[in-house]
């Protein structure tokens, strides 16, 4: 395994990830309520999703709006090991809000490197805007840059997949 300051794919172009600001919060709050307009989740929730993540401690029920990426039946969803990450620990199963009635689907998250790699290149080259907010830039012929990828998976980038209950 390569120390991290190793990159066996290149030199990033990008700093990683962009840091979460603190008007998160104010941001997550009206676009949950976007998605959950009638008409408007539609069009707001293209590439949104709600997860209704239960936090294994306090049993509360946190609604974290995110990007997802479909992908082999699957959804795809990249981001940094927050603390909702945390309550997705051994294959849960999550609900899921996607402009209509929450399902239910098996969460698991993946933080090895080569399943980080494989599927961040998935949703980076299906979200170019999902893909700038991981750090992740893009070659002159439009592929994802997997120096950017690698660089995203050492500062902590982990892949959620989510896949339908049977």
């Amino acid at each position: 395994m390569s120390s991290p300051s190793e990159n066996p794919y290149g030199t990033p172009s990008t700093d990683g990830p962009e840091p979460i600001r603190g008007y998160q919060n104010v941001v997550n709050t009206i676009v949950r309520g976007l998605l959950k307009v009638p008409g408007l989740s539609k069009g707001v929730g293209k590439r949104l999703l709600t997860l209704h993540v239960v936090g294994r401690k306090s049993g509360q029920v946190y609604d974290v709006p995110v990007a997802y990426t479909r992908h082999n039946g699957d959804l795809l969803i990249g981001t940094g090991m927050r603390p909702w990450v945390k309550n997705l620990r051994g294959k849960v199963p999550v609900k899921v809000s996607m402009g209509g009635a929450a399902k239910e689907m098996l969460a698991d998250v993946l933080e090895d490197e080569k399943s980080v790699m494989v599927c961040y290149e998935v949703i980076a080259a299906d979200n170019k805007a999902n893909a700038k907010f991981n750090g992740i830039g893009f070659h002159s012929d439009g592929t994802p840059n997997k120096a950017d990828i690698y660089q995203t998976w050492q500062q902590g980038g982990v892949i959620v997949r989510l896949t339908p209950l049977a």
